[in-house]
Order: structure tokens, then sequence, then C-alpha cells
């Protein structure tokens, strides 16, 4: 209760009440009725990190050296006290395995702890690499998401037999008993390392319910979105305007300058990262003469804009031009910092010429797409909201993409379904076909193509509801909650 109201309240929390670990792990099915609990090799594992993590410390007696979920995942207040603790801790303790990257929850507390840290990075301009990945089961390379693969993390540290066999292979079996102890000393031993050096400071608790996942869906390959820069440089501002908030380049715009550190463009790219997907930036008017219209997507696509582009009437009319365009699959983020005196002066202003000039766009979507649109008022919101603008997008994406037919059909197309076996004629299924091109190449949002790394795909996607069918408005602000 102490530490929530302390979250609440704005307040510092004492390092003492912060966790220095959060262990994040999938709970194994029982085998059979009245089975031994599985999950109880995961928490000795948690009981010898705690030992060492208080023997390596000077925490107080009582103090928490880590925090494991041993409960069943429901209950009154269970989502409270998991967000809570991945609001505080140090260091994010992921036990890899091939159920836990299978796992919506592992993914939520995974994106939940990395937003965390993307934006102490923006808000300190400092590295906030917090990760600690820990074996639990080997998994291939090959079957990592993108979030896990991008860690700078070598498990060789720990032992041979720790990287063939994995913390499980290693408590379970008597032999390797003394591997087991080493690789678990040296595991703490980084955990508390990194918490010393990184330092995250503690955040308000997320909604751990509202929180997407780090691993999208479980059977999407490799996804890519493009992210362009609707913005001027320091070289041509409107008359009057500060350059304190903008760079060389519209992509060094930095709209919540001097509690940002880092380029709205980079932050969003980190994000957008996190949630499993390849990305790419570009600036609106280097792009904005290449696209054709006749084209289908390749990509869901995101445009932050600046309201003040808008007073630059050429770059009024590009984007002008490109609302009139049909492309529900790119979606309107609008950063505004009220704490900026000559934006909150101009606010009503600038904020109704963008929408003279983008109608389309500022009413676009559901709910969460008409907020973004309408102004994202600091870091925080930023974090809670793009998530869900991009998951639009890419459903947009997948009901407008060009579709694939399997090669080699004659006809274009797929062979309608056939029974196989006895009661129809045996041969293979015949091929799905595929929403997205084998090879996808070219320009950026305004250009509407993609890049070669990797094709789009979200959960679900294909049987959701029409976004234009909801009506209800919000605006994204910095109220408190």
């Amino acid at each position: 209760m102490f530490l929530r109201s302390h979250l609440r309240d704005g307040g510092r929390v004492p390092a003492s009440v912060q966790p220095y670990f959060f262990l994040s792990y999938a709970h194994t099915p029982r085998f059979g009725a009245g089975g031994p609990d599985p999950d109880m090799w995961v928490e000795r594992l948690f009981r010898d990190l705690c030992s060492h993590v208080m023997a390596l410390t000077n925490l107080p007696a009582g103090a928490e050296a880590g925090f494991m979920d041993r409960e069943i995942r429901s209950g009154e207040g269970w989502s409270e006290r998991l967000g809570t603790a991945l609001a505080t801790c140090r260091v994010f303790v992921p036990l890899f395995s091939p159920r836990y990257f299978a796992s919506e929850m592992c993914g939520k507390e995974w994106f939940a702890f990395a937003q965390r840290a993307i934006q102490h990075e923006a808000l300190s301009n400092q590295p906030a690499e917090a990760i600690v990945p820990a074996l639990w089961v080997p998994v291939p390379p090959t079957q990592l998401p993108l979030p896990a693969e991008r860690l700078q993390f070598n498990h060789n540290t720990f032992g041979e037999r720790y990287v063939t066999d994995g913390l499980y292979g290693l408590i379970k079996l008597r032999g390797y008993a003394e591997q087991y102890e080493s690789a678990v000393y040296e595991l703490a031993k980084r955990i508390v390392r990194v918490a010393e050096t990184v330092r995250l400071d503690p955040i308000r608790p997320l909604d751990y319910r509202l929180v997407p996942s780090a691993f999208g869906s479980p059977s999407s390959t490799a996804r890519t979105l493009h992210i362009t820069v609707a913005a001027a440089s320091r070289h041509d501002l409107p008359e009057g305007r500060s350059p304190e908030y903008y760079g060389d380049r519209a992509l060094e715009w930095n709209p919540y300058h001097p509690v940002s550190q880092r380029p709205i463009a980079y932050v969003a790219e980190d994000l957008v990262r996190n949630l499993n997907y390849q990305t790419s930036v570009g600036s609106f008017d280097d792009e904005a003469g290449h696209f054709d219209s006749k084209q289908p997507p390749t990509r869901p696509e995101i445009l932050i804009v600046d309201r003040w582009a808008v007073e630059d009437e050429q770059r009024r009319q590009r984007l002008a031009a490109f609302d009139q365009e049909s492309r529900p699959w790119i979606n309107v983020v609008v950063p505004w910092n009220r704490y900026d005196h000559q934006s909150r002066a101009k606010e009503t202003e600038l904020a109704h010429r963008l929408e003279e000039t983008m109608p389309v766009k500022m009413s676009q979507g559901r709910a969460a797409c008409r907020a973004a649109a309408n102004g994202v008022a600091n870091m925080e919101t930023l974090g809670q909201i793009l998530p869900q603008v991009v998951e639009a997008a890419a459903q947009q994406f997948l009901r407008h993409a060009q579709v694939y037919p399997p090669a080699g059909s004659p006809t274009g197309g797929a062979e309608r379904p056939r029974l196989l076996g006895p009661m129809g004629m045996n041969g293979p299924p015949p091929t799905p076909r595929a929403p997205f091109p084998p090879n996808a190449g070219g320009g950026g949002a305004t250009a509407g193509a993609a890049d070669t790394a990797g094709t789009a795909g979200v959960s679900g996607a294909a049987s959701g509801p029409d976004d234009n069918d909801d009506n209800d408005r919000g605006d994204a602000d910095d109220s408190e909650s």
C-alpha cells in the first residue's frame, strides 16, 4: 500500500522497497491430475537468486530482493500487484523457453518493462539496458522474437552446460549441481551489476490488462512498419518559432524538450520495435513526391506530425494532397507539449489549421487513433497510445494488402478445398494465400513501399470489426490516473 500510494502521488520510491529483479517466466501446466507442481523448480531458482542478491548487496532485512508471480493469474488485485512490481523493479529477468515466447502474459510483462526503459532513456539520454535474460530451456535463435533477438547478451559466460541444457536441465540433473550453482551465482552478479549501473526510476503502474505483448501473434513472421515525421528542421522554421525543439533534420524534432532528450522519431521507433516489428524511419518532405496511389500497401505506417508544419504553405499543400488519398493503413500521431509556451499560445489556431488540412486522417479509425491525432501530451501517454495506433494500422494493412496466389497455379488462384481419405479424393491440401508479397521493396510512408526485411501481420486482424465504425472520441492527454 505504501509503494502504490507513493507511485500515485508522484513521490520517489525508496530503493529499499524496489525489487532488485522481476522474474518473468511461463507457467508450466501440470502433467496429470494431482501431479507435482512443475513451477516449483522456478521457485527454487528464485529463492537461490534472492539469497545471492541479499549477500551481494546491503539490502536491509525485509527488503524485496526479487519479485515472482507464484499465484494463478487471476483474482482481485492480481493485475495491480503485477503492474506495481513492473513499475518499480530494477532489472527484468525473463526465463527463455519455447513456452515463454508463446505466452501472451510474458509478452505483456516484457513490453511493460521495455516501455519503462525506453521512457527512462528518453528522459536521461543514457542507455537503459536493464533486461538480463536467463536460459530456462535453450531456444533456437530462429525462434526468438525480434525484441529478444536484439538483446546484446553473451550466455556463454555462464558455462557450457548452461548454454546446452539451460537452468532447467542443470537443476533437474544431480550431476550438474555444481554447474547450476555457478550459473545462478553469475546470473545474480549480473543482476546486481545492471541494477547498480542503470538505476531505472519507478513510474506510475500501467494497467497490465491493456498492455500489448512484445512478441506479436504466435504465428506471425517478421513484421515491418515505417515511421514518417512531418516537421521542419531548424533551418526552415516559421517566423518567430523557437529552434530549441528542432535539429538539422526533420527527424531530430523533439517536441517534449526539455523533459525528453531524444527526438520523437527514435522514441517511437524503439516502442514499435518492442512490438516485434522491424522498423524504418523517414522524413515526409523527402518521401512525399514518391507515392503511387495505384499500388497496394506493402506495410502499415505511422505519420508523426508537428502542428507547426502546416505554417509552411508548400508542406501544408503536400499534407493536404496526402490526406486526399485513401490510405487507412497509415495512422497519424500528433505530439503536443503543453509546456511549450509558443505552442500553447497558438494551440487553437494550429489545431484548427491541421484539421482543415487533413480532415480525413484527423477523424479516421478507432477512438485511440483519433485521440492520437488530437494531441499526445507527454512521453508516458505516447507509450500507452502508440501500440493501439500501430495495431489499428496493421489491421487495416491486412485488409487492403495485395493477395499473392500460390506459385504454379494456372488460374492465378488457389484450388477449392477437397475432402481427403475414403470420402474424398486423395491429395495434399491447397496452400493458403498470403496477404503479403514474398519480397517487397521501395520507399517510405508516403511512398507506400516496404523494406525487404520482412512482412507485416497482426493477431486476429482479418476478423476484427471495421475501425471506422467506432464513433466515440477521446483525447490523449496528461490527466492524472
